[in-house]
């Protein structure tokens, strides 16, 4: 016997060890806690979650998710055997030492790894804890006890976690970017194609409410230029019937809309919207991710779980702040395309740089940021309001749903359809809260264009103004197409970021 501890020994060494990665010392531990442990612990494993859930997937040994004190020692037990053959191959003479020699012939002749020498010495200098020139079997078994056998050998997996804390293995036990590069790169993705998804699905709505934004009277939702209103009148005058008995302004937005340019009208500017809106989500999205990151550092805490609703709101605001500012100029240019007349011969692409053309030899490019300030002022309580809410809704509800099913906090998944209430919730009530800040933005971004000729010198004069001709009710024209787009758009934004996030295998949190 390598090990010459009695069984009570054992029994004790066992329980001392659960005690260390049973941070809240309640008997059970969850995959979360277990993953807080190894990073508080900085084990090598700390940065792969992949790793860390077959390593827990194996302590799980009734496959309830949670590890108690006998999970955990049937886990030992079978592991210490493991390690104790293991031990034995590598010493050759028997003597209960391994020398660095001897860990640079298994590594080559047994696992096939053809190891640099520094890598070899970084490697045993792990093993070797008592820095004596060998490494005894209670050292080897202390050190690979906590390794999952990823293609069947802890060594190997040990061999390539203590030499790049960077890298990971894959499923296959290949080594790959590391979790946290690989995790920021699929919340910017998830985020990006989860936002033209939804764009794309809203945008009827979208052109709605700018269409009536930049309109300054609810008879002006006919689109006209002089040469053709003569035209129009006599038009009038044959629908006037059933215009009389259309009172609704979006219905009669959405009309106009369909005759001058059918359903093409409902999408025009959404190529555009499409370009801005993926790297507007993406940023959105992971940013939101790293400054919760960011906030856990500055609170001290380990998971953004942990958040307080505070950090949680203010992560949210800076998410949108910075999501506003990278795509502002493509925001004012679709603004423009939007309100140009929709009976002009200029379509498509070549109006996209018609448009910009026009617009940087009008104020250069300062035009293209004109109300960028009165943007930031309700994006980052929008954005606070719409992300933190809902992360605060789902957290309450995993907890509720963890304490009811008695299980851990990671087994608890949203289904798709209190996703969409809760995206549903968020957006609209951040929409609603910040709608005349936004109103009055989109009309400093389109003044002086055909559908809204009127000019402003700042945001006091365009608030002013907007009051002035149409009364405090005029704050929040649109504000229903608006709801009607943003319900839905927050809805589907969030239904496919949540799922993407668990197809890329990215940490839910």
């Amino acid at each position: 016997m390598l090990s010459t501890e009695s069984e009570d020994e054992k029994l004790q060494r066992h329980r001392k060890l659960f005690l260390s990665i049973d941070n809240g010392k309640s008997g059970q531990i969850s995959l979360k806690s277990f993953r807080e442990s190894l990073k508080s612990q900085n084990h090598p494993l700390k940065d792969s979650q992949y790793a860390i859930g077959e390593l827990f997937q194996s302590l799980d040994t009734d496959g309830d998710h949670l590890v108690d004190f006998d999970n955990f020692r049937r886990y030992v037990l079978q592991a210490e055997q493991q390690i104790e053959a293991g031990f034995r191959v590598l010493d050759k003479d028997e003597d209960g030492k391994i020398l660095k020699s001897d860990v640079e012939k298994y590594l080559k002749t047994t696992l096939g790894v053809d190891p640099a020498p520094e890598e070899v010495d970084v490697f045993f200098e792990s093993l070797d804890n008592g820095h004596r020139g060998y490494v005894s079997y209670e050292e080897f078994r202390d050190t690979l006890l906590l390794m999952p056998r990823l293609q069947g050998s802890r060594i190997k997996t040990a061999f390539r976690f203590f030499n790049d804390e960077l890298e990971n293995l894959s499923s296959e036990g290949d080594v790959t970017v590391g979790d946290d590069i690989l995790n920021s790169v699929g919340y910017f993705l998830a985020g990006g194609l989860s936002g033209v998804v939804s764009r794309t699905c809203t945008a009827p709505f979208d052109r709605v409410k700018v269409f009536l934004i930049a309109r300054t009277d609810l008879t002006s939702t006919f689109l006209h230029s002089k040469e053709e209103i003569r035209h129009i009148i006599e038009e009038q005058k044959h629908q006037e019937l059933a215009e009389s008995k259309i009172k609704s302004p979006i219905i009669k937005a959405a009309r106009s809309l369909y005759r001058q340019g059918g359903l093409k009208a409902f999408y025009v500017g959404n190529g555009l919207n499409v370009i801005k809106v993926f790297p507007e989500s993406a940023i959105k999205f992971g940013s939101f991710e790293a400054a919760k990151r960011f906030m856990c550092k500055f609170e001290g805490v380990s998971d953004p779980s942990e958040l307080s609703r505070l950090s949680t709101y203010s992560a949210g605001g800076l998410a949108g702040v910075v999501a506003q500012m990278a795509v502002y100029p493509i925001d004012t240019l679709k603004f423009r395309i939007q309100c140009a007349p929709l009976e002009s011969r200029t379509k498509g692409g070549r109006l996209l740089f018609t448009t910009a053309k026009d617009m940087y030899k009008e104020g250069g490019i300062r035009l293209f940021y004109r109300g960028l300030i009165v943007g930031i002022g309700g994006m980052f309580p929008y954005a606070a309001l719409d992300l933190g809410t809902f992360t605060t809704i789902k957290k309450y509800y995993i907890q509720r749903e963890a304490e009811r099913r008695k299980c851990s906090e990671d087994d608890v998944k949203l289904p798709n359809y209190l996703v969409l209430s809760m995206g549903a919730l968020s957006g609209s009530f951040g929409a609603t809260v910040v709608y005349p800040i936004n109103l009055l933005r989109t009309r400093l971004q389109a003044q002086g264009t055909f559908a809204h000729p009127y000019r402003y010198d700042g945001f006091f004069d365009v608030a002013r103004q907007t009051i002035k001709r149409e009364g405090f009710p005029g704050l929040f024209k649109g504000l229903v197409p608006n709801l009607a787009k943003v319900a839905p758009a927050v809805s589907i934004s969030y239904l496919v970021y949540e799922n993407l996030k668990g197809l890329f295998g990215l940490e839910v949190k």
